[in-house]
């Protein structure tokens, strides 16, 4: 596995703390419309999953010292999900298997064209990923560079993170729009947030049906007390605030295969960028490669993710920033 230079060279880490998911995908093949009550061809994978784990992942991919806290069923899902993580060079002596409880599952129904249709989880297990388990871990999270957790978690385990290591940097996911809530007491202490149109709307209270919503909604995190904004857009890109510097960001041209993990991937790469102490838009670039890799691929995790293939696609993309003037609303 490449080694990165920089901030991971001098024993800084960072520890990842939230859901390991196996998901079980199901896509319709290409040209079936999707119907309510209607049966039709596709294709099913399984496929490691979970927010949390899959920033783990790739944050062993990019080379950084990565701890993870977790939690896993013991059995087959579990297993398999301890395994592989393990093998991709994630540290999990801080997670821990649950012999009486089942691993995460997310049953996802993708569209034709790849695209989250509507999903089930079962995140039942991650209520034992509680303050207490946490507590067992309070020196390692002391001496971390950097904490990436999402809403997920409870509220309860959230209210003891912020609360005993609020002074820590935190990037946080939103996850969704059902949980992203659980983070509006603590925004104060949040270093970097990514939510998407539906969970900034939520959280802020604003509107965010075009581009031109973007800007008054990073101000309201702002003011919140976030220092880092970024908003997903999904296909239609970025767009991304610190209080100094605020613009679009496209996303970059490849194939795109899936979009599970995309997102995931994003988070990962600005970790990486703040690790290595990169300016926030360059940071923001370099997520924005990690994730353009990762639409390339069936699995929510880009295989070959490194520095060298993240830098290699953004020179011959060249990663230009775009204007800062709105473009068209997506429609």
């Amino acid at each position: 596995m490449e080694k990165p230079t920089g901030g991971n060279s001098d024993g800084r880490y960072a520890v990842v703390i939230g859901n390991s998911n196996m998901d079980i995908a199901g896509t319709r093949v290409p040209g079936v419309a999707m119907r309510a009550f209607d049966a039709g061809p596709g294709v099913i994978r399984y496929k490691r999953g979970g927010v949390a784990r899959n920033v783990a992942e790739n944050l062993a991919r990019l080379g950084c010292d990565c701890r993870f806290v977790s939690v896993f069923g013991d059995d087959h899902h579990g297993q398999a999900l301890w395994a592989a993580t393990s093998e991709a060079g994630v540290d999990l002596s801080p997670s821990r298997i649950v012999p009486d409880a089942t691993t995460s599952t997310c049953l996802v129904v993708n569209d034709s064209a790849g695209e989250m249709f509507y999903a089930i989880a079962d995140l039942s297990i991650i209520e034992r990923l509680s303050p207490a388990h946490l507590a067992d871990h309070s020196e390692l999270l002391e001496g971390a560079a950097l904490i990436v957790t999402n809403t997920d978690l409870s509220e309860e385990a959230l209210d003891w993170l912020f609360t005993r290591h609020g002074d820590r940097p935190l990037l946080v996911d939103t996850v969704d729009a059902f949980y992203a809530g659980r983070i509006l007491p603590w925004l104060s202490r949040v270093h970097t947030i990514k939510p998407n149109r539906a969970e900034a709307s939520q959280l802020s209270g604003l509107p965010f049906k075009s581009r031109e919503h973007a800007p008054p909604i990073a101000d309201w995190f702002h003011r919140a007390g976030v220092m880092q904004v970024v908003l997903s857009l999904g296909e239609y890109g970025l767009y991304y605030s610190n209080g100094q510097s605020a613009g679009w960001m496209e996303p970059l041209p490849v194939d795109v295969v899936n979009v599970s993990g995309a997102g995931d991937a994003l988070l990962a790469g600005l970790a990486y960028g703040w690790l290595e102490g990169q300016p926030f838009v360059d940071a923001l670039r370099f997520a924005c490669g990690c994730a353009a890799l990762t639409l390339t691929t069936e699995d929510n995790n880009y295989p070959a993710l490194s520095p060298s293939a993240v830098r290699e696609l953004l020179r011959r993309a060249r990663a230009p920033l775009a204007p800062s003037i709105a473009p068209p609303a997506p429609r």
